[in-house]
């Protein structure tokens, strides 16, 4: 039977590369997202049937979630992998970030990714599936009053403990974190100037698969990718 995957913030980006990725290989994918018209069009675009469920949801509330890998055990029976890729960064600083901005970037960035897991090992246990936590190179280096670095680093410490959890059921865990990715999330932030260097979703996705097509019994734990020129 065909593997089940549920992606979270699967609408646009990474996470839409990614779906779009899996359904090619012949995968069943769920995708959450908090925009329904968003999640409808990527539906269009797929054009992939039954194989495709959108879920409008929050990533950072525990009956979202839950309903969202509810929704796939109710559809398909079983759930083979997740992506825990919602997430999202602000403009500036810890010193210009409205205390409500930074609560909201904290729950979907670090507690999403947590509830996800939580309400995902059950059926994970059964499949002996695998994990994927969406980090970022901001999760393995510091800069100057950097908040979604310091959530980052904490969805990094996440999932090595959860894989501390999980190893003794062959669940796989891997943080794949990114550098510079030419996608709504850095847009947001101003854009990427044509000189600097940058990768596709596309090439984040491509990752991804190669995480999840490992053999069983070999569990790649960190992926680090940047651009060739980003030296940060």
């Amino acid at each position: 039977m065909e593997p089940a995957t549920l992606i979270t913030g699967g609408s646009t980006g990474i996470g839409a590369a990614t779906a779009r990725a899996l359904l090619k290989q012949g995968h069943r994918v769920a995708v959450t997202g908090r925009d329904a018209d968003k999640l409808a069009a990527f539906a269009a675009a797929a054009a992939a049937g039954e194989r495709l469920l959108t879920i409008t949801g929050d990533a950072a509330d525990p009956h979202d979630v839950a309903s969202a890998v509810g929704r796939v055990a109710d559809a398909w029976g079983r759930l083979d992998n997740i992506v825990a890729n919602a997430g999202f960064s602000l403009p500036g600083n810890l010193e210009s970030h409205s205390p409500d901005d930074m609560r909201a970037m904290i729950l979907t960035n670090v507690l999403g990714p947590a509830l996800l897991i939580r309400e995902a090992l059950p059926l994970l246990r059964e499949s002996r599936g695998r994990i994927v936590v969406m980090g970022s190179v901001a999760g393995v280096r510091n800069t100057p009053g950097n908040l979604y670095s310091v959530t980052k680093w904490a969805a990094h410490a996440l999932a090595e403990n959860t894989r501390l959890l999980v190893s003794k059921d062959r669940v796989g865990v891997t943080v794949v974190a990114p550098g510079v990715v030419d996608t709504p999330f850095w847009q947001e932030r101003g854009g990427i100037s044509d000189e600097a260097p940058a990768m596709t979703a596309e090439q984040i996705a491509d990752t991804i698969v190669v995480v999840l097509n490992q053999p069983t019994g070999v569990d790649i734990n960190h992926i680090t990718l940047r651009p060739t020129g980003q030296l940060g």
